[in-house]
């Protein structure tokens, strides 16, 4: 007996981008593992790693917002059930609202930000969630958030795309002025955006991650047949590659691709006449790593039409 289903095979089709027959055979090899079955079709040199990450499916909004003097700032995504209501213009300032209750808090957990009251009207983020909640009809949920807030000189800077499907926070370190900053972190943070990095730079990269790549590729250089000789160089070509993709400093400016970040990066700095270091970022992408409810679109206008009285 099979210990999958039809919807894992098309699940795992959705995740890796390699055909049915292909995935069904990786669950079976696998005994339904779906971790291990996408290791596998990775090993067989059919699935990229940018195509483990899960499928966004949540509705909602991602929110960032940068305090005035550019120290302080957050990203918060903030979940509704359809998109109808995710760009309402009450949802959209309840999710305002929470960043900025979020911002002037000390709250380091979404259980805190939940007990925090607004300063305007008194009302905690959670008593403002229920009455929302109750008013739209639909489930709202704070699902996450990132704080930073920068010791020292330097700015953060944020960039949001597609009208919150995406959001961004990047912390820039540097003695120079923060408005000749400016346009360095607004477009390292378009390419976050883009390319979805991992981590900075190569010492940021977690070495049992790096080990676990390392074994794929061996794996995928075998199954290609290649010798044991040169599968040691093939693999160490290969992490390079690996590491253009996770790094942001090491990936190609999307702006240039005949420049990498990180000389990007340098080149502000020699005319700045200062240092300049990119210490953090945050990407959220809206609903990544939750499964969202099959609607059809007459159904979800239906379900909204039931809330109008």
């Amino acid at each position: 007996m099979a210990n999958f289903t039809n919807q894992d095979v098309m699940k795992l089709r959705e995740q890796t981008g390699v055909g049915m027959m292909d995935c069904k055979k990786a669950l079976v090899e696998t005994n339904g593992n779906f971790e291990e079955a996408i290791k596998y079709l990775r090993e067989k040199g059919m699935a990229s790693a940018a195509k483990k990450a899960s499928r966004v499916a949540a509705e909602g909004l991602v929110k960032c917002l940068v305090s005035a003097d550019k120290k302080t700032a957050v990203a918060v995504e903030v979940n509704c059930e359809t998109d109808f209501v995710a760009r309402s213009e009450q949802f959209v300032s309840l999710v305002d609202k929470i960043a900025a209750i979020i911002l002037g808090s000390n709250a380091k957990t979404v259980e805190e930000v939940l007990e925090v009251s607004c300063k305007e009207c008194g009302k905690t983020v959670n008593v403002l969630i229920a009455e929302a909640t109750a008013a739209i009809g639909e489930k709202i949920s704070l699902r996450r958030f990132t704080k930073f807030a920068l010791k020292g000189n330097g700015l953060i800077s944020s960039y949001i795309h597609m009208g919150g499907k995406i959001g961004v926070l990047a912390e820039l370190k540097s003695d120079a002025k923060q408005e000749d900053l400016q346009e360095l972190a607004f477009n390292v943070c378009m390419q976050i955006a883009a390319s979805k990095p991992q981590v900075v730079n190569i010492a940021d990269v977690d070495a049992s991650q790096l080990e676990a790549e390392k074994e794929i590729l061996t794996v995928q250089a075998r199954n290609e047949g290649k010798p044991e000789a040169i599968i040691g160089k093939m693999v160490e070509g290969r992490i390079h590659k690996y590491y253009k993709e996770v790094c942001l400093l090491e990936q190609e400016y999307v702006r240039d691709s005949a420049l990498s970040v990180k000389q990007v990066v340098a080149d502000t700095a020699k005319k700045l006449g200062a240092d300049i270091t990119v210490t953090r970022f945050v990407r959220y992408e809206m609903g990544e790593g939750i499964e969202k409810r099959v609607d059809n679109f007459v159904d979800e206008i239906a379900e909204q039409l039931k809330n109008i009285k």
